[in-house]
């Protein structure tokens, strides 16, 4: 019987390793989380997906992974994504970029797996987010990432699928005819095992304080896993593909950004009611527009100019207006109180800042308001005049104590760096050729380039997590 080894247990793991054992493939799971830890990711997120239906992508999915799609292109590779990918030359093959290929596996096979998530338990509906403000639509599945885990856990030992946590994938076996097994370590020692496939869907590197330091620059030390499942993503999956020749993709000096309380343990305590009022540094200073727009398309770029401020922080100061914006704390996740005080002086002694330097900023800010028509729900085009850097959408003088504020990092929701694969999800070398025995699927996969689609990342996996496995099933050629 064809064995495959799938390397996490995420939603990229677990559509693996689920599709192989539908499939009648010996299937195992190596996972170094302990059992009800598992999950990666997934098990914390809300996981968020970028449809219009179950079975349709939403509108600008497309147009926004492709305006991300790279770097500054050669035009050469460009002009040649668009022959037939049979035709592709050995460069354009392992080209770091997100090639037309890849994207239109993942647009053509997203509504198919989510109807596939569907039948193996998993319930999807339009909720309610976190975003009060929004400028595409987004499906839920019910329950979040944990209903997913779950489900497909369950599911996958229903089928025989055999599950080996507290155990580490270290290196692969590369034979003569391809990959043909993988070292793992657990309490009981280093064992190989031989497989027909390895199937590579452990995540990035966000939980590796050496990998995160080495790409994305000594800064890395402001930054944190959005939740404790990102701690168990140490980056293995794509050192040991890398150490064998493997092509790297996707942006290996950026990653996911999201705004979080540093305060707070809970899973992603994201602050997303910034746009509401002003973000200030350590030094008492505005330094971004808070509201360019919907906080849902917004977020992440302002997320990485508070990640560019002294020691990586900010302080989101807001008055009693704050009120006036329906249901707000839905988007203040954190389970920490703000600082509150009665005057903006006593705020900026209580957070640390120079008061005469807060003070300051704050009147500057609030002579530059204008009369207007204040709209919460939606781009109201209330901008400040005379300020630089201005402010947007929702501008409105901070006067009505009490005050508050909450501090605000940058999380690493996950790494955008990761290995290069064709449509099926095999793992392409430097030369773009496939490493016959090698898939990878999920974060392990680079895909995103200078700033994250949002809500594309589960699809993602379970799209590519299905087609790895399916592939080596024999069903796709």
């Amino acid at each position: 019987m064809t064995r495959v080894v799938v390397v996490g247990s995420g939603v990229a793991g677990l559509s693996a390793a689920l599709t192989a054992a539908e499939a009648g493939l010996e299937t195992i799971v190596i996972e170094r989380a302990p059992e009800g830890e598992h999950g990666g990711n997934t098990r914390y997120t809300e996981a968020y997906l970028r449809m219009k239906s179950m079975d349709e992508v939403a509108e600008d999915f497309v147009d926004h992974l492709a305006a991300n799609a790279g770097g500054y292109v050669d035009p050469t590779f460009i002009r040649e994504s668009a022959a037939d990918p049979a035709h592709w030359s050995p460069l354009m093959r392992a080209q770091s970029m997100v090639d037309p290929e890849i994207l239109g596996v993942l647009v053509d096979n997203a509504g198919p797996t989510l109807r596939w998530l569907e039948r193996a338990g998993v319930r999807f509906d339009f909720l309610p987010t976190s975003f009060i403000t929004t400028t595409t639509t987004r499906l839920l599945p019910v329950g979040g990432g944990l209903a997913i885990v779950e489900a497909l856990t369950a599911a996958a030992k229903k089928t025989g699928v055999d599950f080996r946590f507290e155990t580490t994938a270290m290196a692969l076996s590369n034979g003569t005819s391809g990959v043909d097994g993988l070292c793992v370590r657990s309490a009981v020692g280093t064992e190989w095992i031989e497989a027909d496939a390895v199937i590579l869907a452990s995540g990035g590197f966000e939980g590796n304080a050496e990998m995160t330091s080495r790409y994305i620059g000594p800064g890395a030390i402001n930054l944190r896993p959005v939740a404790i499942g990102g701690h168990w993503n140490k980056g293995e999956g794509i050192r040991m593909a890398l150490d064998i020749g493997a092509a790297p993709n996707g942006d290996f000096g950026s990653y996911h950004a999201e705004p979080i309380d540093p305060r707070s343990g809970a899973a992603e305590p994201a602050i997303f009611t910034f746009p509401y009022g002003i973000l200030v540094n350590k030094d008492g200073a505005r330094f971004t527009d808070e509201a360019p727009g919907t906080v849902d398309a917004h977020y992440e770029s302002v997320t990485r100019r508070i990640f560019a401020q002294r020691d990586g922080i900010a302080w989101l100061i807001l008055d009693q207006g704050i009120e006036d914006v329906p249901n707000w704390r839905r988007g203040s996740r954190t389970d920490q109180p703000p600082v509150t005080t009665g005057t903006i002086a006593e705020l900026a002694g209580a957070i640390g800042i120079n008061p005469d330097a807060l003070e300051q900023t704050v009147a500057a800010y609030n002579a530059a308001c204008v009369d207007g028509e204040f709209a919460p729900l939606r781009a109201d085009g209330l901008a400040t005049r005379g300020l630089l850097p201005p402010k947007s959408n929702w501008a409105r003088p901070i006067a009505r104590g009490p005050f508050l504020a909450f501090p605000v990092i940058s999380a690493n929701v996950f790494t955008f760096g990761g290995l290069k694969a064709d449509g099926f999800a095999r793992v392409l070398d430097l030369d773009g050729r496939v490493i016959p025995g090698l898939y990878v699927a999920g974060e392990t996969m680079g895909l995103y380039y200078r700033t994250y689609t949002g809500s594309t990342s589960v699809l993602r996996g379970a799209v590519f997590g299905r087609r790895a496995a399916l592939h080596a099933a024999g069903a796709l050629a």
